[in-house]
Order: structure tokens, then sequence, then C-alpha cells
């Protein structure tokens, strides 16, 4: 017996269900979006390309909003670094650099928890 191709959402709305193993990659993205405190930023443009490329395999499911969260967290975060590294002359940068920081950690955390519940970030 085969599951049905659609869920119910919270709202009480069906939505699709996600493709197999997109939840997976979600969750790597997140890790990768992670590790890229570590290794320079390199793995979050993997994370982010990954996005792009299998956005409408997910779109209209419950893992749309996390591949948007991630987008948003990616490019929002790399305005900020180089505002705060163009700036780094000035004290200013250097808050603005770990603002950024700790604000891409709470996206990520939330993110990955919101993922871990089912939920959507918000």
């Amino acid at each position: 017996m085969s599951e049905p191709d659609f869920i119910p959402a919270d709202n009480g709305r069906h939505m699709p269900r996600e493709p197999q193993n997109a939840r997976n990659l979600t969750i790597v993205v997140y890790i990768l979006q992670a590790l890229s405190f570590f290794v320079g930023g390199i793995t979050a443009l993997v994370g982010v390309i990954i996005n792009y490329v299998k956005l409408d395999e997910v779109r209209g499911t419950w893992l749309e909003p996390h591949f948007r969260w991630q987008i948003r967290t990616f490019w929002i975060g790399l305005l900020w670094m180089i505002i705060g590294f163009a700036t780094t002359m000035l004290i200013v940068g250097w808050f603005i650099l770990a603002g950024t920081a700790i604000w891409v950690i709470y996206r990520i955390v939330k993110g990955a928890l919101a993922l871990n519940d089912g939920l959507a970030p918000r």
C-alpha cells in the first residue's frame, strides 16, 4: 500500500508530499551553512546552489519555506559580511561582522529546529 500524494498541513489544507530525500537534502544544506564558519564560506555557496537547483522539486511542499529561508540567510548574510569587511578599518565593521555571524547562526539553528519539528521556519 503506497502513501498518499498529499499530507495535511497544520492549517487544514493539503500540501503535496515532498520528494524522496528532499528532507535529507534540507538537513545537508543547514549543515553546509554551519560548516561555512570553519571553511571560509565555500560550503554556504554550495548549499545555496543546491537550494536553487532543487527549489522546483520542493515547490508547494512544507520544505519550500526552508529552502527560501536558507537562500535568504545566505544572501542577507553575504551582504552584511561584505559591509562588515568593508568597514573593518572603522571599528563598526567588527561589530557588523559579529552581529552578522550571530544572526546567521540563529537562522541556521532556528531553521534546523523547525525542520526537526516538521514545521516551516518563522
